[in-house]
């Protein structure tokens, strides 16, 4: 299987030189159990810490922390890609975007500054500028930094997520799950669920059933919440991560496994991968395993089949783990390889 892997680079004091290309096993296999190969840049790009497909176009879009700017590659080979138009500003630190799946817009979330920014792309797959400044498209009724209180709770944006029940993003700043409309250009928020405060929630997952479930970054918890009448969200469930320790351990990824009976979730601090069973209708998660994930601060990890791929951000390097699908619980680490400062792992296609 090959990957492309999104880092910090220089601009960020770090290793990276742009989007990587890693080799899992053969490249051109769906298998990634085989031995791991750093194959190069295949982009120079300044701190691409997220990066995401346009549904249709051989298209990858860069969130570029540092520059607070979105980046569009078009593929010109296997693992070549080139500059597709100017980067677009949206805001401070962004470190996510998610493409739309009709490929019309992306989202780019803002950890600086707490906006959520909305980008239309052309039939190409070019990102235009916002349609206002970018502090148009800053999340409704969250004042600027600059107004808010001292002492009071700052916004990070963190992800956002096209799901069937719609836009969902993340603010892991306001601990906030929030619903939105598209209006024009921009967006409208259609309904928000607060989480307990300082429970910061990151990244989330959605489940066939139906369910969305929301990793926290400082509370050590997966919440989940399914989609109610009129567009709201419904706080339905939860669990603890049995084994993590809070001020000590940071969650930053949640991925399910092929039949979605398990989500796995990396560790950053103990550095571990922390299992979840799925019961009941969906609403029901429970902790299983806690294993070693093999590197320091695992800060993305995929899973492809039998196989999870864990990029280790502090140690340099991405891992390959066995998953017994059966349980859902990580082995050992089968293959490693050195990475300059992975931070998020795509699939090729």
């Amino acid at each position: 299987m090959r990957l492309f892997a999104g880092g910090y680079t220089a601009d960020m004091d770090a290793h990276a030189e742009g989007i990587g290309v890693l080799h899992a096993g053969s490249p051109d296999g769906v298998l990634a159990g085989g031995a791991l190969r750093w194959a190069g840049t295949a982009a120079a790009s300044a701190s691409p810490s997220w990066i995401a497909w346009h549904p249709t176009q051989d298209v990858i879009y860069a969130a570029q922390e540092g520059a607070g700017t979105v980046q569009a590659f078009r593929r010109t080979g296997e693992e070549s890609f080139a500059s597709l138009g100017a980067a677009v500003a949206v805001g401070g630190a962004p470190c996510h975007v998610a493409v739309a799946p009709d490929g019309r817009s992306l989202i780019a979330s803002c950890y600086g500054d707490g906006r959520v920014v909305r980008l239309t792309l052309d039939a190409a797959g070019r990102p235009a500028a916002p349609a206002a400044a970018p502090a148009a498209a800053l999340v409704a009724d969250v004042p600027g930094l600059a107004e808010l209180p001292a002492g009071a709770p700052a916004p990070h944006a963190h992800q956002a997520r096209f799901t069937p029940a719609g836009l969902i993003t993340t603010d892991l700043g306001l601990d906030l799950v929030r619903s939105w409309d598209v209006r024009g250009d921009g967006l409208a928020e259609r309904h928000r669920v607060a989480l307990p405060a300082g429970s910061g929630p990151r990244h989330s997952v959605w489940h066939p059933s139906g369910h969305l479930y929301v990793v926290t970054e400082y509370s050590n918890e997966v919440f989940v919440l399914r989609p109610a009448p009129g567009g709201a969200l419904a706080l339905v469930g939860g669990a603890q991560l049995v084994g993590a320790q809070v001020g000590a351990d940071y969650p930053a990824e949640i991925a399910l496994t092929r039949d979605a009976q398990y989500a796995v979730v990396g560790i950053r601090g103990s550095n571990t991968l922390a299992t979840l069973r799925v019961g009941g209708d969906g609403s029901a998660l429970a902790t299983v395993a806690l294993v070693e994930s093999g590197v320091d601060w695992p800060r993305h990890h995929v899973i492809a089949r039998d196989t999870v791929l864990v990029a280790g951000q502090r140690s340099n390097e991405v891992v390959s783990l066995t998953i017994d699908e059966r349980t859902g619980v990580p082995g050992r680490v089968r293959h490693r390889v050195d990475a300059p400062t992975p931070t998020c792992l795509l699939p090729d296609r």
